[in-house]
């Protein structure tokens, strides 16, 4: 036990001798992340979708550095290291990326928002004003869509989600096959916010089956093309 104890010490000592810096990375619900940044002192938020996706809705005080731009690397540099940083996105995967990098570049404090902005949402939680709140598709617009003597199939998706992009191709496919059949419904999440609270949507891909206007079949994340295809049989 007591060797267990030196070595620990040893390596503690040793890393502060060599340089390094001990990052601590804790990932908070969305509730928990509204508490930790209510709570601390000069943390600083940052938001890593992208400038349209930013202005639709973000966190007050946030920055926004695009996870996807190329100067992220450079805008990251100019934040203070020593100080808590909490980071989001929409989901969840650019912000555990971003994240990633700002460990390996020393920031000591790092707080990931699960589930991201479509948590947050979900949870009822305060965002500075959507530039654009009257814009995407109402509920009851939704609903008319379900209107129909053929199955509904609707798919939430975004143009930044990797499996949605994955299933895009056969979706396609789907489309085409069963002209006539099913009605198909591709919904980009991130122009319809507020639709996507309404229904509870936290994550993506959302597939949601409707037969005589009630749902039959709901699915979160990937889907391969046969099991799909099952459903629609």
């Amino acid at each position: 036990m007591r060797y267990i104890a030196v070595l620990f010490f040893s390596i503690v000592v040793n890393g502060f001798a060599s340089g390094q810096v001990l990052t601590d990375t804790i990932s908070l619900s969305a509730e928990g992340f509204a508490d930790k940044i209510a709570s601390t002192e000069h943390g600083i938020i940052v938001d890593v979708r992208t400038p349209g996706e930013f202005k639709k809705g973000h966190l007050q005080n946030a920055l926004n550095l695009d996870w996807t731009g190329s100067e992220f690397r450079e805008q990251l540099a100019t934040l203070d290291k020593s100080q808590p940083v909490f980071v989001y996105c929409l989901s969840g995967g650019r912000s555990t990326a971003a994240a990633e990098v700002m460990r390996e570049t020393g920031f000591r404090h790092v707080y990931e928002m699960q589930g991201g902005m479509m948590k947050w949402r979900a949870a009822g939680l305060r965002e500075v004003s959507l530039a654009n709140q009257g814009a995407g598709m109402t509920l009851t617009e939704y609903e008319a869509l379900l209107n129909s003597n053929k199955p509904v199939l609707v798919d939430f998706y975004a143009d930044w989600c990797a499996p949605c992009k994955k299933m895009e191709p056969y979706m396609d496919r789907i489309i085409a096959d069963m002209d006539g059949k099913v009605r198909v419904l591709r919904i980009n999440a991130d122009e319809n916010a507020a639709l996507c609270k309404e229904l509870g949507i936290s994550g993506l891909p959302v597939l949601k089956l409707y037969k005589d206007g009630e749902i039959v079949w709901d699915h979160s994340g990937f889907a391969e093309e046969d099991a799909i295809r099952e459903k629609l049989k």
